[in-house]
């Protein structure tokens, strides 16, 4: 039977994942278990903070398009943009066609290559079209799609975090947190963030409901053949690797909120 320290554990999600000024106090096995499973708490915050100005700046009269950025822009600034470090430098590594240990050590240098360059073009264009096109039918469905773009992205690092995924270096935040949540334990979270995604879609409607929770799964689903992928590539997880799971998430969950357009659409 495990123990999970709670409030070190929310310490420790939001002190390693956001800029936010939480002092996280321990920093073993446990603590990072509980952090990991509290992970999608701060992708709610995050998200939450990120769709708080997208509505102000539609208050004051801005466009869509430039709510749309600052929106895909707070996650960046939340997290002194190391999620969108870790998708370049995996790109960079992944594209490389080296052997592991040269392709881990191209996502260690601090320059990004031609790889991690094109895929942060499309992926930063395709949340940003995404979230233009949601705020684009009313703000509150630009606040959904923030809000569960970022809980599927942290969502994505909880079910990263699993036993039986190894760390690729025996150092670093990947090697923190690689296997501590029990599998158990990252089925119940996953479960939880679909429920209350799907609750969140149903404010529009049934069809929205099932779109919404649609999401969640198929963005975690794209960040698992991501996370295989660099396992097999790599021989396990590391900062980066869950840095580009979490954009990979955000990224899919927008796309699919996009699809088929909108229902029973609200002027909120």
């Amino acid at each position: 039977m495990f123990k999970t320290p709670w409030p070190d554990g929310l310490r420790f999600a939001f002190g390693t994942l956001t800029v936010l000024p939480v002092r996280v106090t321990r920093w073993d096995r446990e603590a990072a278990r509980g952090g990991m499973l509290c992970a999608p708490l701060a992708g709610l915050v995050v998200g939450g903070c990120a769709a708080a100005l997208g509505g102000l700046l539609l208050f004051l009269g801005a466009g869509a398009f430039l709510a749309a950025v600052a929106t895909a822009a707070v996650p960046a600034v939340l997290t002194r943009g190391l999620h969108l470090d870790g998708l370049a430098d995996t790109a960079d590594g992944l594209g490389s066609g080296k052997p592991a240990e040269d392709a881990l050590r191209i996502t260690k240098q601090s320059d990004i290559g031609p790889f991690g360059v094109v895929t942060l073009l499309f992926v930063l264009l395709a949340q940003v079209a995404a979230l233009a096109q949601a705020y684009g039918d009313s703000w509150a469905r630009g606040a959904l799609a923030a809000v569960v773009s970022a809980a599927a992205a942290r969502l994505a690092l909880t079910l990263a975090a699993r036993a039986g995924v190894p760390a690729a270096r025996p150092e670093g935040l990947g090697a923190a947190v690689a296997g501590v949540v029990p599998r158990g334990g990252a089925v119940a979270v996953a479960v939880g963030v679909v429920t209350v995604a799907a609750a969140g879609g149903a404010l529009f409607g049934p069809y929205d409901s099932v779109r919404t929770a649609l999401a969640v799964v198929v963005a975690v689903a794209v960040a698992e053949l991501l996370l295989r992928r660099c396992t097999r590539r790599f021989g396990g997880v590391t900062g980066d690797v869950f840095g580009g799971l979490a954009e990979t998430a955000a990224t899919t969950a927008l796309v699919v909120l996009s699809l088929g357009g909108a229902t029973g659409a609200t002027n909120w």
